[in-house]
């Protein structure tokens, strides 16, 4: 019998086990996949998020290694070139983007420090109720056997598509159409910082990230999909010679390096967070279009408020209600905003805000503050301030 058992340990899942550990329960973390493995991602950790790797001792981890350090953030869109960075948020600015092959395995391993049972290469199949209440779950083990576990509360840290959602019968609350789709690869000899580019349609970034390689992704609309997915390369090439020419020249004297990736299925929801015995986190609770970059950085920050708002409650049934009840409230307050932020981005329709952009160009302050909106080191209230006001009614 364990206190918790997690499902799914990349980017939610294993910072939760491992703050469940540290406050003394007694947890299992089960993940389908075995380590070091990749996954789809848009890699990049805003300031928020890095700050919470350092809480959490696990920053060093990433540093050594190898993901190349990140101090500079443009963005160029017709008529707009803004260069500068997101705010610090506790005292740190740098920012990352590791390969998922490299992070999982660190998130997992600090949960393993923390005292967790980590079991890899099981498969989550069904959750195992008492009345109307979860109690556990029953997986697959490596060598295809079925095994049973129970525990006091269940955490759904399985993605998207997650199986907890769907056998707890968590329902969708907020839903929008896919917006965008996205195809990506990884380049040697493309020096780079965190930069992105945009056109009416398209939306090119870049991030440097492990082994001296840089992440080039290109957005299109979610209705050229079909389109786009039957010559993936040459719609990808076009994208960047297009929307961003000098990116173009930088990729023709480099190489790629691995194959392209890529998805058009990046769905836009909210579902109900929580029930008797069971909680989502991550993306199986909310999800949005990667465009803005948030996944990683939004799961670290669930773990932090879901294992915070729990505290010493989980085995005190009326407590965990508000605790978890106090969880899902947070998910609206601190993500809201930041979704529909994405959904805006991701109608690739740059003209909607180039011209206030255009307007913050010879004031650094505001175009880091705007950065900072991105990040969430600044909220768009902090940033609708009588200062850019000022600017926005100057002729």
């Amino acid at each position: 019998m364990y206190d918790v058992i997690v499902i799914g340990a990349r980017c939610a899942g294993s910072p939760a086990a491992m703050l469940f550990a540290r406050q003394g329960y007694r947890v299992l973390l089960l993940e389908k996949a075995r380590f070091p493995q990749d996954a789809l991602s848009s890699h990049y950790i805003h300031q928020p998020g890095v700050a919470l790797l350092d809480r959490w001792g696990l920053l060093d981890r990433l540093r050594d290694a190898g993901c190349q350090p990140i101090n500079h953030q443009s963005y160029e869109a017709p008529g707009v070139r803004l260069d500068g960075f997101s705010l610090p948020v506790d005292g740190h600015r740098t920012t990352y983007a590791p390969r998922r092959f490299v992070l999982d395995p660190v998130l997992a391993n600090g949960a393993v420090a923390a005292g967790v049972e980590f079991r890899e290469s099981c498969a989550v199949t069904d959750l195992v109720y008492e009345d109307d209440r979860v109690v556990g779950v029953r997986y697959t083990t490596p060598g295809g056997a079925e095994a049973t576990e129970w525990a006091g509360l269940v955490v759904g840290a399985d993605g998207m598509r997650s199986l907890v959602a769907r056998k707890a019968g968590a329902r969708t609350v907020v839903e929008h159409p896919r917006m965008t789709c996205t195809y990506y690869s990884y380049w040697a000899g493309v020096p780079a910082h965190f930069e992105l580019y945009e056109r009416q349609g398209r939306w090119i970034g870049l991030a440097p990230t492990n082994d001296d390689l840089t992440l080039i992704m290109a957005y299109f609309p979610q209705s050229e999909f079909r389109e786009v997915r039957t010559a993936v390369e040459s719609a990808y090439l076009a994208a960047v010679r297009t929307t961003a020419p000098e990116v173009y020249e930088r990729m023709s004297a480099g190489r790629r390096v691995e194959q392209m990736y890529g998805t058009g299925h990046q769905e836009n929801f909210f579902r109900k967070a929580f029930g008797p015995g069971w909680v989502l986190l991550g993306d199986a609770v909310h999800h949005k279009d990667s465009i803005t970059a948030r996944g990683i950085t939004d799961a670290f920050i669930q773990a932090q408020s879901l294992t915070g708002h729990i505290g010493e409650r989980l085995h005190d049934g009326a407590a965990l209600d508000v605790a978890l009840r106090r969880y899902e409230e947070d998910l609206g307050e601190k993500f809201f905003n930041l979704y529909q932020g994405a959904l805006n981005v991701a109608e690739l329709q740059p003209e909607e805000q180039a011209g206030m952009l255009r307007k913050l160009a010879g004031h650094q302050e505001l175009i880091d503050r705007y950065f900072s909106t991105v990040s969430g080191a600044c909220s768009l209230d902090d940033f609708y301030n009588d200062d850019l006001l000022t600017v926005l009614g100057q002729s």
